[in-house]
């Protein structure tokens, strides 16, 4: 058998011995294990953030292989799911004196640490003592407890602990005759670029993914570090995370978008049979999937800015792919290539591995989605099935094969850092022969001592110093890095000369002085420099108390551990990174009840308010980095969290979802943007590549089309405001001046508009035509005009000299708003635009509205060169008169109109309705002049016979037409009196109802009203609430009893008229 490889123009023969003979006897190659991906699901407790918020449990766990997940929008529908195991850790769990968590009795299903070890790392371990790779993925949103299964935290030891110290301890136990060799690597693929965690040295770029012919995808350049103890190995998994936080706070990267990949090869030398076998143990974190859903750029003209995506797509794409071969289907291509974590997990996903997927859940009702779309993951994830087989070879092979490699490629060794690849069956792939392993081993040894004279020194340092303890938002990563306050005063910030060096987003090269004197301890920013110590920023020099939380430039937070006569056994876990962003919001004047829980739907929680604030929570630092980017990148532009209908309410006062956006000004040009969630993070990851590039020295400037920074003006919503319909119920018209409220409830303008009940012609109804019982209406025609008179105060207007508005609103049924003519340049518009509506055909369903709903008029502003809100007639019904049609079920119903658009209805239809409605109104009209003459008749009898009887006090009331039509002469005047008592009952209720909408929108205010957060302005506002509470009270009180008097009035006259009668 021969080789040929070319290289530099040189070609390379070298004959060898057939590999596949050892002394003449064939060596049999072991058949493949065909395995299914094995799947386990854990659900964790609540964390803090979510018992802050209320949250409801929604999965449940009825035996150790099925997960139920309960909708909590709809409890009726559940969905279970059925896995290889089910891990209940979210309740029945105790803390035992070694801050271990057992299971809190015989009854309790809590699954801890120990039992996700024995059932998943048992299997790991065991697959690789048979010589065969072995895999575990850990998926699920950030927060899921995915790293807390793999590392764990505290006592609570993770699989990759458990894994390594029984590893090791199983060596100690075997036969001397054998050999064991292990080697540790761990790395980070962050935006599509795989950095070595155990490698100080940044390469520009990231390591290359190469591929050979034989050893399948590697890592070029990864340091693979040789191991013969567990504490060598915790020693590596320290410096991996710690170089881990340095770059992710350097980059401004966070460790929730990147995946941990940790490869544990194990070799074991048979020296008395002249064998070999060796594994790959793969470990892997995987970045947060809920950055894995397409909608990160939904709504945006740009690309999608996170590349972590990309690997968690492909990842998924290959699942898919694999679960559809392995149930039959016909897969034309399994797409490995598509990112950097796919070449590198393709043993892993339908290869040679044994693996294992355990997909971490929140508990939490508010999570719903999420671990919904995790448990659909898992369930493709155990369709996939590997071929792994049994990693052997002879020592004399392994030597020729050495030999050829030294001949053929010995160009590429390298002394220090070894090429290794993973999840393929020369995991080691090309090591320099002339470094023995003892060597390698020694070497190491030397290295380690080195780190661990270092480590003790830090140690003593920090116990008699104050200092600062890193906190990022991968508890993981937490108190990894410490720095200690010498006495005196010590600078902090980028500088290499500064006795603190920090780095992270917003770090200047000299931000802060921190000042160790007399045993205490004080914090000054640097001119300008962003500091805040819990919660609060700060511009002078301020005392340090132990515990406090210390934020520098954007986001990098810190614990402030005092001295040591100062610190007691606190626990420092509860100051996490929600900890520090939830004291953040607080001092903001943020919070659930900022938010609204209570204002739901008559009386009721708001379920959403805690999400959103979440959210919001969240969101807080990416603002505060943006800005910051934008700051340093001389964008101009300046971001803010907004609550999208904060304090909005729907037509009928119940108040809308709730949705965190924000609001982006340039302020420059005063230019303003809104952009939703979804949209801000995806903008956010691309602003993070062009402030690398600017970071890294290269050109960051980019065509304007491509700046994430930048966007073409659009029109913004700037507030709503609410006009009752209920007086049109009564055929009443009304005049109201009204508030438009933008997102916080504040004031943005005020409108004036009129809404009048009208004939068909346009003429204003009267007094007369007020009725008592709304229901008179019912199947009758009703005509009125929307007037929009004028918008007065529009603070969009004042700010800004090139800006517009415009006004929109829709009632009832009508398909899309109607939008006024667009206003420029005047702060206080006179609108005077008025649309007539018609009900041909009134109905119960379009009372009710009226009588219950309000019309909504949404302000739009406008800037120059965006594009103007138009309303499309195509879809609007119209009468002959050219009015716009409401309430158009009943004629939706008749074929010959419903399906046709309102330009093309007959003109011989329209007039159909017309003479119907017409024809209705004449037989009332007839109706009433018969029980006329009747009364007329029996009265002229009882004249004529002398005989006195009272009338009846049901006299008949004529509204409508009939009310209009002249009573015959000769009639007693007292008989036209019950027409002149409906007129003043009509006026009565009129300026009932004019009291009454005034009484609702004093309400709606008072609602949306929030105490402040300082409680010097508390007293003020104590007093503002209860002057308002008067005043409403008192129109209320007001309104009824001049309605009582009015009343009383009319019965008194109409008593009067029966006594004057008889």
């Amino acid at each position: 058998m021969f080789h040929v490889k070319h290289k530099q123009c040189a070609f390379y023969i070298i004959f060898l011995p057939n590999n596949n003979m050892n002394n003449g006897k064939m060596m049999k190659t072991p058949m493949p294990s065909m395995d299914n991906v094995k799947v386990a699901v854990r659900v964790r407790p609540f964390s803090q953030r979510e018992k802050n918020a209320g949250s409801k449990c929604v999965i449940s766990m009825h035996s150790r292989t099925t997960t139920t997940i309960q909708d909590p929008k709809n409890p009726e529908h559940t969905k279970t799911f059925t896995f290889d195991l089910a891990y209940w850790s979210h309740s029945g769990f105790q803390v035992d004196k070694d801050g271990v968590f057992t299971s809190a009795g015989p009854n309790s299903k809590f699954a801890g640490q120990r039992d996700i070890f024995q059932d998943l790392g048992r299997g790991i371990l065991d697959s690789a003592w048979q010589g065969y790779n072995a895999t575990l993925l850990a998926y699920g949103q950030t927060g899921s407890g995915k790293s807390y299964s793999m590392i764990g935290f505290g006592a609570n030891k993770g699989i990759i602990p458990n894994v390594c110290e029984d590893l090791f301890q199983a060596i100690e136990n075997r036969e001397r005759n054998q050999e064991y060799q292990v080697t540790f690597s761990m790395l980070e693929i962050y935006n599509e670029q795989v950095r070595d965690l155990l490698s100080r040295t940044k390469k520009p770029g990231g390591l290359k993914v190469r591929e050979d012919t034989q050893l399948g995808f590697y890592v070029d350049g990864l340091k693979s570090v040789p191991c013969d103890n567990y504490a060598q190995i915790e020693r590596l998994m320290e410096q991996g995370a710690k170089i881990r936080t340095t770059a992710s706070t350097s980059m401004n990267a966070s460790s929730s978008r990147s995946h941990v990949v940790i490869t544990i090869q194990f070799k074991q030398v048979f020296l008395d049979r002249g064998l070999t076998k060796q594994a790959s143990i793969n470990l892997v974190d995987l970045a947060g999937s809920e950055r894995q859903k397409s909608s990160g750029s939904e709504g945006d003209r740009l690309r999608e800015g996170l590349r972590v995506n990309l690997s968690l797509t492909s990842l998924g794409n290959v699942i898919s792919a694999l679960a559809d071969a392995a149930v039959g289907r016909k897969v034309l291509h399994v797409p490995y290539r598509d990112s950097v974590l796919t070449k590198l997990l393709q043993a892993a996903l339908g290869g040679n591995s044994r693996t294992a997927v355990i997909a971490a859940i929140s508990p939490a009702d508010i999570c719903y989605e999420e671990t919904l779309s995790t448990l659909r993951y898992a369930e493709r994830a155990k369709k996939v099935r590997n071929k792994a087989m049994v990693n052997t070879s002879t020592l004399l092979r392994e030597s020729r094969a050495e030999n050829s490699k030294l001949l053929l490629g010995g160009g590429h060794s390298r002394t220090a850092e070894q090429p290794a690849r993973l999840l393929a069956e020369q995991a080691l792939g090309p090591h320099p022969p002339q470094l023995a392993w003892a060597h390698q081993l020694e070497r190491a040894r030397e290295e380690w001592q080195r780190q661990h004279v270092a480590l003790a020194q830090e140690r003593q340092v920090l116990k008699t110093l104050p200092h600062l303890l890193n906190v990022n938002e991968d508890p993981q990563l937490t108190g990894v890095l410490k720095y200690p306050i010498q006495a005196g005063s010590c600078d902090a910030g980028r500088a290499a000369s500064n006795a603190i060096t920090l780095q992270g987003l917003g770090i200047s090269d000299k931000h802060a002085s921190f000042t160790n004197l007399d045993g205490k301890v004080t914090v000054a920013p640097h001119s300008k420099c962003k500091v805040v110590v819990n919660g609060v920023p700060i511009t002078t020099k301020t005392k340090l108390q132990h515990l406090d939380r210390i934020i520098l430039g954007s986001n990098s937070a810190y614990l402030y551990v005092g001295f040591p006569s100062e610190r007691g056994s606190e626990d420092l876990s509860r100051f996490d990174y929600d900890f520090f962003q939830m004291e953040r919001a607080a001092a903001e004047g943020v919070s659930v009840d900022k938010l609204g829980a209570g204002n739901g739907g008559e009386g009721q929680a708001d379920p959403g308010v805690p999400a959103v604030f979440l959210d919001y929570i969240k969101l807080m630092p990416l603002v505060a980095e943006a800005n910051q980017m934008s700051e340093e990148l001389k964008k101009g532009l300046k971001m803010e969290l907004k609550v999208k209908n904060l304090a909005s309410s729907d037509s009928r006062g119940y108040d809308l979802q709730k949705e965190v956006m924000v609001k982006v000004t340039n302020q420059r040009t005063r230019e303003v943007w809104i952009w939703s969630k979804a949209k801000f993070i995806n903008r956010k990851f691309l602003m993070e590549e062009l402030y690398q590039r600017f970071l890294d020295g290269e050109d960051s400037h980019v065509a304007q089309e491509d700046d994430p920074f930048w966007d073409p003006v659009e029109v913004v919503h700037l507030g709503s405001a609410h006009i009752w319909l209920q007086s049109l119920a009564y055929c009443m018209g009304l005049e109201e001046q009204v508030e438009f409220l933008n997102c916080d409830g504040l004031e943005e303008a005020a409108l004036h508009i009129r809404v009048t009940p009208c004939a068909p012609a346009g003429q204003a109804r009267g007094e007369e035509d007020v009725v008592i019982d709304p229901l008179e209406l019912l199947g009758k025609r009703l005509d009125f005009q929307i007037r929009i008179v004028r918008c007065l105060g529009a603070k969009w207007l004042k700010e800004g000299a090139e800006r517009g508005i415009q006004m929109g609103y829709r009632i009832y049924d009508l398909p899309h708003p109607l939008y006024t003519k667009p206003i420029w340049k005047i702060v206080n518009p006179q609108i005077e635009e008025s649309v007539q509506f018609t009900a041909l055909n009134v109905s119960r369903e379009f009372l009710n509205y009226l009588q219950t709903n309000a019309l909504i008029v949404d302000l739009w502003g406008l800037q120059e060169g965006c594009t103007e809100l138009r309303c499309s007639q195509r879809d609007l019904l119209v009468t002959g008169e050219g009015h716009i049609m409401v309430d158009t079920k009943h004629i939706s119903a008749v074929p010959d109109i419903g399906q046709i658009p309102s330009n093309q209805i007959s003109e011989l239809d329209l007039k159909l309705l017309k003479l119907e409605q017409e024809t209705e109104l004449l037989r009332n009209v007839n109706r009433a002049l018969r029980q006329e003459n009747v009364f007329l008749r029996e009265s002229l009898e009882k004249i004529g016979s002398r005989q006195q009887a009272p009338k009846s006090a049901n006299t008949l009331k004529i509204t409508g037409m009939a009310a209009q039509v002249p009573g015959p002469g000769g009639v007693n005047p007292a008989c036209a009196q019950p027409a002149g008592y409906d007129r003043e009952f009509a006026k009565a209720l009129k300026v009932f109802y004019q009291s009454m909408n005034m009484a609702r929108g004093q309400f709606l205010k008072l609602r949306h009203y929030k105490p402040p957060e300082d409680d010097q302005m508390l007293r003020p506002f104590v007093h503002q609430q209860s002057q308002m509470l008067k005043d409403f009270g008192y129109l209320l009180e007001s309104s009824l009893w001049k309605l009582k008097n009015d009343v009383a009035l009319i019965v008194k006259k109409k008593r009067g008229c029966l006594l004057h009668s008889k």
